[in-house]
């Protein structure tokens, strides 16, 4: 059996600066030998190998989404925002063995969760509960997280990070970076240096649990009067650092609301890209990470949960307002106006060349004509990914194109792509003109 086909197992996550780098140099190595055999193999039989065409090999693929499941932490993080990729940069074969990256990763043995709830709540922290599934609900990369009942009667879902993962971010990232340039996958130096250092700052942020619960108290009074959605309450009595303590939210995988019919489907994709749209426009307040298993649906009671908001950030006001301006632009296809928003958003600088500014207006354009123009969107029999596909990989491809966006905007194109997957993977069918006008003005 294909690592990409395994199971989510008990496995230790290595707690130890040595222990991960270890893990990571072992993969590194793993992958270079296999290269070196397929590169022998190419030239015994006349071919020139390249070394591009060595790294990545399907088992190589294998190895590297294997070893980062293992690992989890910053490194698991990493290859997840690597799998969110559409087909642009990262050849299909990559992008299809780093889905499963999406699912559950492995998840602490039972002594090492005791030990890290030991530490967290004492020797005694079993007296806590009348229940506690010692099988986790699911595993991602920073943590896990249980369901537990409480002596008192609390329903709840418990996020336990793993140990030693806050302490191993940076040195996790730096490893990655150079497997990135190692295989070419990544932008140029400077570009992923910037993005690395960005990277690490906000997985900073996402392990500490007491932000991500200040986070989930701001976002609900944000939310606060509006139906159809459902946020977990923090447990303030049983917060640390590295345990986060929610009320559990209950209901589905989002996913699973492809099966239902078209009506339901449409209106449970149009309440998320409204939210989406809100949390920009209005709330100033962005859930960023979109991963699928951040979203449950409930249909005993036709609420969305929602469940993860390590990844929030605040949206500085001269962005929103040029969020608006592009979106106002990009409805009127007004051509100067899109020029002056793609400045102002800073998805180029006043030194990007006009080659490549034109070529990142046109993407916008196709945009434009493509999701705005349409009386209704469908989603399902969409193909503007694959005609968007040879500029976008002519863009991250070009060693002349250095701009890097600002941080805000790359985690804003990734909420909005995450939400055009997502939609895509429930086969709605929307007036995207009409859900989106109100907030060009």
């Amino acid at each position: 059996m294909s690592s990409s086909d395994q199971q989510p197992r008990a496995v230790a996550v290595p707690s130890s600066q040595i222990g991960r780098m270890a893990g990571l140099s072992r993969m590194t190595a793993g992958i270079a030998g296999r290269s070196l055999m397929t590169g022998l193999s190419q030239l015994s039989r006349g071919q020139r190998p390249e070394l591009r065409d060595m790294l990545l090999t399907p088992s190589n693929f294998e190895q590297f989404a294997d070893q980062l499941a293992r690992m989890r932490g910053a490194a698991l993080k990493m290859g997840q925002l690597l799998s969110l990729d559409t087909g642009e940069v990262l050849p299909p074969e990559l992008t299809q063995i780093l889905k499963r990256l999406q699912a559950d990763a492995d998840h602490m043995p039972a002594a090492q969760l005791d030990a890290s709830l030991r530490h967290a709540w004492g020797e005694d922290w079993s007296s806590l509960f009348e229940r506690f599934d010692l099988q986790p609900m699911a595993a991602a990369s920073i943590g896990q997280v249980h369901r537990g009942v409480t002596r008192d009667g609390r329903d709840l879902a418990i996020k336990i990070q793993y140990p030693g993962i806050a302490q191993s971010i940076d040195s996790d990232v730096d490893t990655m970076v150079a497997l990135l340039r190692l295989t070419g996958l990544g932008p140029g130096k400077a570009q992923l240096s910037d993005l690395s250092q960005k990277a690490k700052q906000q997985l900073h942020e996402e392990a500490d649990y007491l932000r991500e619960a200040e986070n989930l108290q701001r976002y609900a009074t944000a939310l606060a009067g509006r139906d159809g959605f459902c946020l977990p309450q923090v447990q303030a009595d049983l917060g640390t650092p590295r345990v986060l303590a929610m009320s559990y939210v209950p209901g589905g995988s989002i996913e699973e609301v492809a099966a239902l019919g078209q009506d339901q489907r449409n209106d449970i994709v149009e309440r998320l890209l409204r939210l989406a749209l809100d949390e920009l426009f209005e709330f100033n307040l962005v859930q960023s990470d979109p991963n699928f298993a951040n979203y449950r649906y409930d249909l005993q009671s036709d609420r969305i949960g929602l469940i993860d908001f390590g990844a929030t950030r605040s949206i500085d006001g001269d962005l929103v307002k040029a969020c608006r301006k592009l979106l106002r632009a990009a409805l009127d296809l007004d051509r100067t106006a899109i020029r002056d928003g793609i400045l102002d958003m800073g998805l180029v600088s006043p030194q990007t060349s006009k080659r490549h500014v034109t070529q990142i207006m046109r993407m916008i354009g196709a945009l434009s004509v493509a999701l705005l123009e349409k009386d209704r969107f469908d989603f399902a029999s969409d193909d503007i990914v694959s005609r968007l596909q040879d500029s976008g990989m002519r863009l991250a491809t070009d060693p002349e194109f250095k701009h890097v966006p600002p941080f805000d905007v790359l985690h804003l194109q990734r909420k909005f792509a995450g939400m055009y997957l997502l939609a895509k993977r429930l086969g709605a069918n929307l007036s995207l003109r009409q859900l989106v006008e109100p907030y060009a003005s």
